[in-house]
């Protein structure tokens, strides 16, 4: 039962209408554990089981007891949230509690720089501006050693060195004695270093990826329906295929930038070439969340990393959605074998409760001059922070008994959508996922017998979801950029009888989809014959 108000529809109507056309338009009243609860009709709780889990932000839970007693206890206390610019020591202690967990998943003794934000679109946000900021400075100390040396350069050569035939030749200008000469290949030179430094920086991507939805971070969302009408608004990104060795190197060849740099070495002058500092970063999902629950392969994790070595290209992995345990590793990267030198943090980091994130630069680039160019009014506070670290104490209880749960209940959930699979191969095309961050996709439903299948076929994922929320009390949604993809982000305390209920669902459904029964799936009049 939703109470209907007065009042006109002022917040987001648009969107409200489209979820009453799906059945989705529910008012939920009260959430514990897997479960969101509304009222009937007559006032009575009617439980839902929850298993889009805040898009990955409820990995303990809804209102889970201990975090809701912290969180009383905080408020009772009167605990400063509003407290900006004076000394924070609770965000030092889950800084160093993030590096502990760091530490132990990358097997590195290199500590991480910790930028608190509210978000996860503001988490990486803030690695582009620290990674930008890096290759800014960067760029001015080449500038400067370059000038540096071009005027060493030209006193030796005042002085008798010689120019190296082969310094002509590599520039591309004529061979000529004298200074006249060598102030041609200076010219050149100088031209060619401030093109080649004054370029924009260049973003990398990959193909699929979902990184959020602000001004700067949309560039990094791959899907156009969402980037597309803000593209004048911020530096494109280039778009690497996921599992594309030979993309990636084609890029990072082609968006290479290199300048001239002048040596004088006994009496002679010559010309080498330098790496500019062109690319800010590449910004990856372990596992593409809002892209179809996809994982990044190991072989191609790897090839990212080295690549990336190669033209110095720092690495920011969001670790958003699949980060915090979600995966049945703190990091999902960390099972890649991936290190990155920035990660964004966010969604379970809040317990539930709080709205945090926290952005994490390794110390060998970190710039302290960004902590004087980015701040945030909400970010940092003790509240959201000291429930974080009481979430982090709690998934690393037990010598990580959260992990090993989590890994446990994926597996029996992930085993209970391949036989799903396997019994409506002609209706579901794949699962994929790790740990509780599982997927579903259905095969296109264009060609159904069912005029109603095939009307809902552009957003099948949805139809679907009202489905199972109107004949099962499931909720779920599909993943935002590829809608055929029902994804499963349930809680660590998922239980067998709620994978049962969830199959029950999904079982059903194949079969009306089997069936062509477009009616049953959109609880609309029987189609005509």
């Amino acid at each position: 039962m939703n109470t209907v108000s007065a009042d006109p529809q002022l917040a987001e109507p648009y969107l409200l209408g489209w979820l009453a056309s799906l059945g989705l338009d529910v008012e939920y009243v009260r959430a514990e554990g897997n479960t969101l609860y509304y009222l009937g009709e007559n006032g009575e709780e009617i439980p839902v089981l929850d298993f889009a889990g805040g898009y990955g932000s409820l990995i303990l839970g809804h209102n889970h007891p201990e975090i809701v007693a912290h969180a009383q206890q905080l408020i009772g206390s009167q605990t400063p949230v509003h407290a900006q610019f004076s000394r924070h020591p609770y965000a030092n202690d889950v800084a160093v509690a993030l590096n502990r967990i760091l530490r132990r998943e990358l097997g590195t003794e290199e500590n991480y720089s910790a930028i608190f934000a509210n978000t996860g679109a503001e988490a990486v946000e803030a690695a582009v501006k620290h990674a930008e900021l890096d290759r800014g400075l960067r760029l001015a100390a080449l500038r400067e050693e370059l000038a540096e040396n071009l005027a060493a350069a030209r006193d030796a050569v005042a002085g008798g060195a010689r120019v190296a035939p082969e310094a002509y030749r590599l520039v591309g200008v004529e061979e000529r004695e004298g200074a006249d000469g060598f102030e041609a290949l200076v010219a050149e030179i100088e031209r060619r270093n401030a093109e080649q430094t004054g370029r924009p920086p260049v973003l990398l991507t990959l193909e699929g990826g979902f990184h959020g939805k602000l001004v700067g971070s949309v560039q990094l969302t791959h899907n156009e329906g969402y980037r597309t009408p803000f593209a004048a608004l911020a530096t494109p990104s280039r778009f690497v295929p996921a599992g594309n060795a030979p993309a990636l190197k084609a890029v990072l060849e082609n968006e290479r930038a290199t300048v001239f740099d002048l040596v004088v070495e006994d009496g002679t002058v010559s010309v080498t070439e330098r790496n500019s500092p062109v690319f800010c970063a590449f910004v990856l999902e372990p596992i593409q969340g809002e892209g179809g629950i996809r994982v990044l392969s190991e072989e191609f994790a790897q090839e990212i990393q080295r690549a990336c070595a190669e033209v110095d290209c720092p690495i920011i992995i969001d670790e958003v959605q699949s980060g915090m345990g979600r995966s049945g590793d703190f990091l999902a990267s960390s099972a890649l074998g991936l290190r990155g030198d920035y990660y964004a943090l966010a969604k379970s980091l809040g317990g539930g409760i709080a709205k945090t994130s926290v952005m994490l630069t390794r110390q060998s680039r970190y710039r302290s001059e960004f902590e004087l160019v980015h701040s945030s009014t909400f970010a940092k506070d003790a509240f959201s922070c000291l429930i974080s670290q009481k979430v982090l104490e709690m998934l690393e209880a037990d010598d990580g008994a959260a992990y090993r749960a989590v890994r446990d209940r994926g597996a029996k959930l992930m085993d209970m959508l391949a036989g799903v699979r396997a019994d409506f191969p002609d209706v579901v095309k794949d699962v994929r996922g790790r740990g509780l961050m599982l997927g579903l996709e259905f095969h296109d439903q264009s060609g159904s017998g069912s005029e109603a299948i095939r009307e809902s076929a552009p957003l099948l994922g949805y139809t679907v979801a009202g489905y199972l929320m109107r004949e099962h009390r499931i909720r779920t949604f599909p993943t935002a950029s590829a809608v055929n993809t029902l994804r499963f982000e349930p809680s660590l305390y998922l239980t067998d009888a709620e994978i049962d209920r969830l199959e029950q669902g999904l079982r059903a459904v194949c079969g009306l989809f089997r069936t062509h029964d477009g009616a049953g799936l959109t609880g609309t009049a029987a189609e005509a014959a």
